[in-house]
């Protein structure tokens, strides 16, 4: 053989082995992975029914590759589990091959064959063969079927149906969650979601080394932290505990419900659930929710409750153990007792109702124990400072606390009762009260018994007398109706006039058609801001005692706080906390100063404002909607966080109600929806639509009311519509902010404001929807339709109301309507 055929038979083998090479790389493994049949990229295997898919991935514009888990058939891609996130191939451009090794192994190797991960925990398997099953679990077996290793005990930052979330106490296995570092960066981040198996145990959050949030013990029924767990009748939820395995699982009555537990890069574990019709995930729970879920809140031996003023209260028989710092509203130094125990038998206990228990970690458990038991066994040991029932379904098990109480909270309903321990002295001031409360309650009913008989008569005459009229309003004339059910301080005249220095003009910081606005200084240096009704304000008597009841009871961290109010005669004054950036509309449509607010404010402000409104519809104790959220409602504070302000417009529902019907339509116009202004129909989606507008102004710096491209009927939603329907929405942002903005942030703020303002009302996502499109770039966003009062280019105008306003005022910048429909 010459060298000439020698040459051309080295060259044919050569392009066969390129061609079986390439064909091998190219084709697609089926369902499985065998040590003759390795996954090299490019390549994936799907579950038996196609729910699941596995392969290698790149996040983003990221350069590095991982294998990983995600839905196979939805349109947005959603991972649920990374092999090698903190081991990536990076710069790989002959990619790479997971495999399973000599050993049975799996391996993921580099281009030149070198491992780059291999599970932990994995056994030996012989004839081995790896599988991506229905419920999203990659498993690797031996001949026999034996479980060698799977995915399922190595979360990342997701917990599927069925998996077991926890301890397995024979191996030390601990199955936890933590966070992905960044949108598209898989590596393992600054918060991990694990379960503490001291005392009783109970899942923490931590950020780093810091404890953020726990969801207290497993109480029979749910966590103790989380009440809701009983509304979900669509989920099963199960808690494990025997001398083996500690954990807690989840399953589904309906098969066809796609649902995930996952703690996100901010640090926030949320329950979704995909919709389909909408194409998005829905958070239907997430935790941190509001201040008191914050660890240790109100420091040790404290109570959280977020319908107070000051949140933080102490535990019965306890005092501040700083009071300075307690009025400042700096509770961490936590409460001491009033009087020391006993320890000689003189002690007692007092119940403490509707609460997340205290921290369980330093506790004992005794399941065997009855609740009498229980108390006993307390008593016997001077540091056992409460107990409680440890199945509160059953009513039995025991669980005592040692030292001091951490971060207990207080819930309207869901919560459970502990028993705490006090010195006799505390008991009998109990004991005291008690019995005060019971003479005034027998006072009350034999007054009420006596008068009864005598304004029986006075009422009927009045009815006969006059009509009254039944719309639900008060009589603003009576005096008395100004204090009541105002559960709030009341400040006194001479105090406010002398911190707004006799209501100077210095001091007035705005007006509006409901009263001005003044600075004050309180005697202890707290800085207030007093809002003075005029005594012809659009805002009646009705509308304050709204305010009062409703933001009294409310405590977020985007939500303006109400310290007080003043309300005698025809004086009415609210007292808030003093926001020294004042509202939002005085820097974003002020030429000189809306420079001020960068991109990055500009986006944390919209989140905020998000937050605060799936606070006020989903996770306070009440459903609220606002009805009059615009940006001179949205307050700033000194590091220009947003603040909700103005609840005088706003209707509260219980339960699961949340649509009501008026034909007293208020609310400021450019702001309304089309179903609320025209038909007196609101809803949250009410809500959600003023929240579109307010993105839409935030980020180009524009009101709502303008002519836009010469069109004198066009306002900034149809202007906003325009530049998208043409690929040109990044036309709106404001130039003030130059061109270093983020583009795909920018565009997904724009696209979820134009899906906020969609005409059809069942077309606008939920606020919980609206806060996981803006906080995820993972999340693909559905096409915006039509926005609200839209016809073909222009924007319906206000003759519409020609008819209909009885009375309107103005305020700074803008105009508030009350609207009451013609007959």
């Amino acid at each position: 053989m010459n060298a000439q055929q020698i040459m051309r038979g080295s060259t044919q083998e050569s392009i066969f082995a390129f061609l079986f090479f390439t064909l091998f790389t190219l084709s697609i493994a089926s369902d499985s992975i065998t040590p003759t049949q390795p996954l090299r990229d490019g390549q994936t295997i799907v579950s038996p029914n196609g729910t699941f898919e596995l392969g290698f991935f790149k996040p983003g514009a990221s350069n590095k590759l991982y294998i990983g888990i995600w839905y196979h058939n939805l349109p947005i891609r959603t991972y649920v589990w990374v092999a090698n996130r903190n081991d990536p191939l990076v710069n790989d451009t002959g990619g790479g091959v997971l495999t399973i090794d000599r050993d049975g192994r799996l391996a993921l190797l580099n281009r030149v064959g070198g491992a780059v991960w291999s599970p932990k925990g994995a056994t030996n398997a012989t004839d081995p063969i790896a599988r991506i099953q229905e419920d999203g679990n990659f498993v690797l077996t031996d001949a026999t079927g034996a479980l060698a290793w799977q995915s399922f005990d190595y979360p990342t930052d997701t917990i599927l149906p069925g998996m077991k979330y926890g301890w397995d106490l024979r191996t030390g296995l601990d199955r936890y969650m933590t966070s992905w570092s960044g949108p598209d960066d898989p590596s393992s981040g600054d918060y991990s979601f694990y379960m503490d198996v001291h005392g009783s145990p109970q899942f923490k959050l931590f950020e780093n080394s810091t404890l953020t949030y726990r969801t207290g013990p497993w109480n029979g029924l749910r966590f103790s932290g989380i009440p809701t767990m009983k509304i979900y009748d669509k989920f099963i939820f199960q808690f494990v505990q025997n001398p083996t395995e500690v954990y807690y699982t989840y399953t589904l009555k309906q098969s066809n419900i796609i649902t995930r537990l996952i703690l996100n890069q901010s640090g926030v574990t949320q329950r979704l659930v995909w919709l389909d019709a909408q194409q998005i995930w829905n958070i239907i729970w997430f935790a941190p929710m509001d201040p008191c879920d914050d660890y240790g809140k109100c420091g040790p031996n404290g109570l959280c409750d977020t319908n107070e003023i000051d949140l933080c209260d102490c535990l019965r028989g306890f005092e501040p153990k700083t009071p300075q710092a307690w009025y400042l509203k700096e509770a961490s130094d936590g409460c001491v007792r009033k009087t020391a125990l006993d320890c000689g038998g003189g002690d007692g206990f007092v119940v403490v109702s509707g609460v997340k228990v205290p921290d369980t970690s330093r506790s004992m458990v005794d399941r065997t124990m009855s609740l009498d038991e229980c108390q006993g066994e307390c008593l016997k040991n001077c540091s056992c400072t409460a107990y409680g029932a440890a199945d509160i379904g059953s009513g039995s098990g025991c669980v005592m606390w040692y030292g001091d109480l951490m971060d207990t909270r207080t819930y309207g309903d869901g919560g459970q009762d502990i028993y705490l321990r006090l010195a006799a002295s505390d008991l009998d001031d109990e004991h005291h009260k008690k019995k005060l409360i019971g003479v005034v309650i027998a006072v009350v009913v034999v007054s009420s018994m006596l008068l009864l008989g005598s304004s029986f008569w006075f009422v009927l005459k009045r009815k006969k007398a006059s009509k009254v009229s039944r719309r639900g309003t008060q009589n603003e004339n009576n005096p008395e109706n100004s204090t009541m059910g105002m559960d709030l301080p009341l400040f006194d005249l001479s105090t406010i006039v002398m911190a707004t220095d006799n209501f100077s003009n210095v001091n007035k910081i705005g007006e509006g058609g409901f009263g001005l606005v003044y600075k004050g200084k309180l005697e202890e240096d707290q800085e207030i801001a007093v809002k003075r009704l005029s005594k012809n304000s659009t805002q009646g008597l009705d509308e304050f005692k709204n305010e009062v009841m409703l933001i009294a009871k409310l405590q977020h961290r985007n939500l303006v706080r109400l310290l007080g109010c003043y309300a005698e005669g025809d004086e009415r004054m609210l007292i808030y906390e003093y926001m020294p950036n004042k509202s939002l509309d005085t820097f974003l449509f002020d030429v000189t100063r809306s420079s001020c607010l960068d991109w990055r404010r500009r986006y944390d402000i919209i989140l905020g404002i998000a937050r605060g409104l799936v606070y006020l519809h989903q996770d306070s104790r009440f459903r609220i909607i606002h009805r009059d959220l615009k940006a001179s409602n949205i307050l700033l504070d000194k590091e220009m966080n947003p603040k909700i302000s103005d609840f005088g417009m706003a209707r509260l529902f219980r339960g699961d109600h949340g649509e009501g019907n008026t034909k007293r339509v208020v609310g400021t116009y450019g702001y309304m929806s089309p179903e609320y202004a025209m038909d007196g129909i609101f809803s949250v989606k009410s809500d959600v639509f003023s929240f579109g507008v307010l993105v839409l102004e935030i980020v180009s710096g524009k009101k709502n009311r303008g002519v836009y491209r010469s069109h004198a009927n066009m306002n900034l939603l149809a202007h906003a519509w325009m530049l998208w329907k043409e690929g040109n929405a990044l036309e709106l942002l404001d130039v003030s902010m130059g061109y270093s903005s983020p583009i795909s942030e920018v565009m997904r703020c724009i696209q979820t404001g134009l899906l906020c303002v969609q005409e059809r009302v069942e077309d606008r996502p939920t606020m919980p929807s609206v806060v996981m499109m803006l906080g995820s770039e993972t999340v693909v966003l559905p096409q915006p339709r039509q926005p609200g009062f839209y016809n073909g280019g222009n924007l319906f105008q206000q003759d519409w109301l020609t008819d209909r306003i009885q009375e309107s005022s103005c305020s700074a910048n803008e105009i508030t309507m009350t609207i009451i429909e013609a007959r």
